[in-house]
């Protein structure tokens, strides 16, 4: 099968190379998917996990890719929940081959059943960001009716989902981003917008939710911004300024099939959308991670045609 892969890790996004790879072998508990799309995420070059396994051992060379929607082709022995020819969508697996080939196995517990009314690219856009959106303003937030919510990147893959989620909650949202990005926040359902290149952050007030994305000082200015006994989440990297009499947690998404489902369902009611930007063949998707222009939206690669 043809694959994106990875050998050398001091070589970055120019070491990715289209590769014929051996189908991937289904485990206990697996299933082969035939990707339709999927998506990635640049940064993914740097994580560790990329380049070897849970036991710490070299797994070059790797698939890249994370993100998938596609089709069951085989199930693994004792897999159950999924049947050979059902459309899935979800997570592969952070320390195994990913999404940008032909072919992956995936655990089936990382997959959810994809509608039929639902296209596998933009399926391939939700899992990451939606489940990311999710579990930052829901299991670790707790964000409630009436609450406000600071939402860093509102127009960004992850942001511009927060926004929908805790506007359809019944939140007050603040976007922040670039002056660009302000229209698509509000056309999301974000109350106000802040430019962080013109405005002053610290204007806001309190509110009782921050979602962050960017790290760095807007991270660290952030903090002050959260009331006592709210939260400020991120996953950036690990909180280092903490906000006063509240919270601050640190995550990274995990694969959850019951929230995925929920998701899928919100696609088909219209009540979520995320923003595609690029679509590309699985022949360019070494330039896709390093783009020669910024382009709004999550950037797919379409692997199979539908």
């Amino acid at each position: 099968m043809q694959a994106i892969t990875v050998k050398d890790r001091d070589a970055g996004v120019s070491g990715l190379a289209l590769s014929e790879l051996p189908h991937p072998h289904a485990a206990e508990n697996d299933v082969i998917v035939k990707v339709h799309a999927a998506g990635f995420t640049p940064g993914e070059l740097t994580w560790p996990a990329t380049w070897t396994d849970r036991a710490g051992r070299d797994r070059t060379p790797s698939v890249p890719g994370h993100e998938l929607s596609g089709v069951v082709t085989e199930l693994g022995y004792g897999t159950t929940g999924l049947t050979v020819g059902q459309r899935v969508f979800g997570l592969a697996d952070w320390a195994r081959d990913g999404s940008l080939a032909e072919y992956v196995a995936v655990e089936a517990r990382n997959l959810a059943p994809l509608p039929a009314d639902v296209d596998h690219v933009t399926a391939a856009a939700l899992p990451i960001s939606g489940l990311t959106a999710w579990q930052a303003l829901f299991d670790h937030a707790h964000l409630l009716t009436g609450q406000s919510v600071l939402v860093h990147g509102a127009a960004g893959g992850v942001g511009s989902l927060a926004v929908q989620l805790a506007r359809e909650v019944g939140a007050r949202v603040i976007g922040t981003g670039r002056a660009a990005d302000r229209d698509t926040a509000l056309g999301l359902g974000a109350d106000t917008f802040v430019d962080l290149q013109a405005e002053r952050l610290e204007d806001i007030g309190e509110v009782d939710v921050v979602f962050d994305v960017i790290g760095g000082e807007i991270l660290e200015r952030s903090a002050a911004l959260v009331r006592p006994g709210g939260t400020l989440v991120t996953i950036a990297e690990p909180v280092t300024v903490r906000p006063r009499d509240a919270h601050a947690v640190f995550f990274v998404v995990e694969p959850d099939r019951t929230r995925l489902a929920h998701l899928a369902q919100r696609l088909r009611d219209g009540r979520l959308k995320p923003i595609i930007g690029a679509v590309h063949p699985l022949t360019e998707a070494t330039s896709a991670f390093t783009p020669a222009k910024r382009t709004p939206g999550r950037t797919i690669i379409r692997v199979t045609e539908d």
